[in-house]
């Protein structure tokens, strides 16, 4: 087990997202084979890619590889950059009454032409692979009631790795940079959800600084390169960067790298706990797309979803969940 609790400043615990993706990736391959076994279902997800980005076709690739090596079935739909937006929603018409798909995502940013919220909207809520769609949101922010059939996937990815390295989060102050749809607005209910104290920043936020200070636990998703400086940084705070920049760099082939909205090199000496980039929340998200298409998949044939928390919003990872189902425990 991974504890943060003794740290020494300088040495922080490294968040290892590949690793920790590697083990999901296991769990989940077991349950491909056990729906496919017991009930003759094989999960599919269609992933809807318009036009030619760099970042957008590297994610779709990344995706698809996990989807291979977990025995998913993946339909994949390309188009050209000019689609209109009734040829996309008709493709996504056509995937929605497509008994194969159990999970539809369409990759963003659509071009400027598209209205992203019209195209989201039309994907039925059941096959909702990133669980976008309001009715999802709602049930994510709401106590009690119908949980989400799936949670928005990097938020997830955040959290089961903050369980997995056993980071205690109730009654925690923790600071989420960013408010977007797709990262800081279900980050903070889900963090509310396991009973942090959330304070979400964001461009308008007058003195982030000083409110950074007072986390202990932090979740960068801002989209400005090495924005969190080591000064900000409570000594022993918990850092999950999101972020994901090119920062230019001569020495590499590519004359970039990779880095996140944190200032890795300063923020590390503080830190008790920390996320790589590349390595920390991006493998994460991935393996979460394709949990929400296996429980999408369960729930098409009325089972009940793998969740991340239970019912009780304690927290419950997936490891635990697929230990207290073993059919062969016994009962009791």
């Amino acid at each position: 087990s991974h504890r943060h609790d003794s740290f020494e400043a300088g040495n922080p615990m490294i968040i290892d997202g590949k690793t920790t993706a590697q083990e999901i990736q296991k769990e989940l391959k077991e349950e491909v084979d056990r729906l496919q076994n017991d009930h003759g279902v094989l999960p599919g997800l269609a992933v809807i890619l318009v036009g030619q980005r760099v970042d957008s076709a590297t994610y779709v690739r990344m995706k698809k590889k996990t989807a291979a090596a977990i025995g998913l079935h993946s339909i994949d739909v390309d188009l050209p950059e000019a689609v209109t937006q009734l040829q996309l929603l008709e493709e996504v018409d056509r995937l929605n009454k497509d008994p194969a798909v159990h999970g539809i995502l369409v990759q963003l940013p659509l071009p400027s032409h598209i209205d992203e919220a019209a195209i989201l909207k039309a994907i039925a809520v059941e096959k909702d692979a990133d669980g976008f769609s309001a009715l999802n949101i709602g049930n994510l922010c709401l106590r009690g009631g119908d949980p989400p059939l799936a949670v928005p996937c990097t938020p997830a990815g955040c959290i089961e790795l903050l369980q997995r390295y056993d980071v205690e989060i109730s009654g925690k102050d923790c600071v989420v940079l960013g408010r977007s749809n797709i990262v800081g607005m279900p980050v903070a209910a889900l963090l509310q959800s396991c009973n942090g104290t959330v304070t979400v920043c964001h461009s308008r936020t007058s003195n982030i600084e000083e409110k950074v200070r007072q986390a202990d636990i932090i979740i960068a998703a801002i989209g400005k390169t090495e924005f969190v400086k080591g000064s900000w940084i409570k000594p022993g705070a918990v850092i999950i960067d999101v972020g994901i920049n090119d920062k230019p760099d001569s020495t590499r082939k590519r004359g970039y790298r990779l880095v996140g909205d944190v200032d890795y090199e300063e923020c590390s000496r503080v830190a008790s706990a920390i996320t790589p980039v590349p390595g920390g929340v991006g493998p994460m998200t991935i393996v979460m797309l394709m949990k929400n298409t296996i429980n999408l998949a369960r729930h098409s044939i009325g089972l009940s979803r793998m969740p991340l928390r239970n019912a009780i919003h304690r927290n419950l990872s997936h490891r635990d969940f697929v230990s207290l189902n073993q059919p062969h425990t016994k009962e009791g």
